[in-house]
């Protein structure tokens, strides 16, 4: 594939070259996105069927939540928080490294980029997990200064992978290069989530609709079919749009640089070097 062309972008161009990137290969950001979302649906499902009570009545539903059905469930709801903590760090991290070779002009194939991505699992698991609580502590003070954080992280996870730099280094990174941009990022994750609640709204709600009007007429066993409908469609709403944040991410990422480094000028003179070192002085926020 042939490279794009580095040079600074508007946001416009960041998600025009996002959405053409995604088009072009489909097929590649679908698979990397799919596999793991497949399992995290088999525990959710597994979930459904396992937790909920089927034909009996609402009595004999009632008198089925024993003791072992709780520890059953917290059992089953840790699992999934496990799983979907993988499903999410593999999706990105693999999502990131395809996106990182197709955009310097290179080939990938989904098992490369996953197979790539195994050396990286617990070093991109210590920046999910240093993402998550920065954020959300950001969160507990007040609503804005969360966002902010949020804007000012977008692109910790790219930094990690495509630079080799650790949790702490990465979040630093991610702070150094968002400066006076974190506007740029927020537009990008407002476009993330419209188009979630759009393709959820699609793939899911008619589903949930039904579900709760199971519920309300006491149905537990109709209630159960649509929960795992339900589950079955936020898995393709969420497989078809996770890519977009993710591509764009990257290429904001590149942009930055571009902008900040002149990246595309070390491509020009060392276009099989990749990535540059991160720069020896970067500041500290975390501390």
């Amino acid at each position: 594939m042939k490279s794009l062309d580095l040079r600074p972008l508007s946001v416009g161009e960041i998600l025009d070259r996002t959405f053409t990137l995604y088009r072009g290969n489909f097929l590649l950001f679908l698979g990397i996105c799919a596999i793991p979302q497949i399992l995290l649906l088999i525990v959710n499902l597994a979930q459904v069927f396992i937790t909920l009570p089927g034909k009996q009545g609402k009595t004999a539903a009632i008198a089925q939540m024993s003791a072992g059905m709780g520890v059953a469930a917290v059992m089953l709801g840790l699992l999934v928080l496990i799983v979907w903590l993988i499903v999410h760090l593999f999706a990105q991290g693999a999502t990131v490294i395809a996106v990182s070779e197709l955009y310097l002009g290179r080939t990938i194939t989904i098992s490369d980029s996953f197979r790539r991505m195994r050396g990286e699992a617990g070093n991109l698991l210590g920046v999910i997990l240093l993402n998550g609580l920065a954020t959300g502590a950001a969160f507990i003070l007040l609503i804005i200064p969360g966002i902010y954080v949020m804007c000012r992280l977008a692109v910790c996870i790219p930094a990690a992978l495509i630079e080799n730099l650790g949790p702490r280094t990465s979040l630093e990174r991610s702070f150094e290069l968002t400066k006076d941009n974190a506007g740029r990022a927020f537009l990008i994750i407002l476009l993330y989530f419209a188009l979630s609640f759009a393709a959820g709204a699609l793939f899911a709600a008619p589903f949930q609709f039904m579900m709760f009007l199971s519920a309300a007429k006491s149905h537990p066993e109709t209630m159960r079919m649509w929960m795992a409908l339900t589950q079955i469609g936020s898995t393709i709403a969420t497989t078809l749009v996770t890519p977009v944040l993710t591509i764009a991410s990257a290429i904001l990422y590149y942009d930055l640089r571009v902008r900040k480094e002149a990246f595309d000028l070390q491509m020009m003179m060392n276009p099989l070097g990749g990535a540059s070192p991160v720069p020896s002085s970067v500041p500290s926020v975390l501390s």
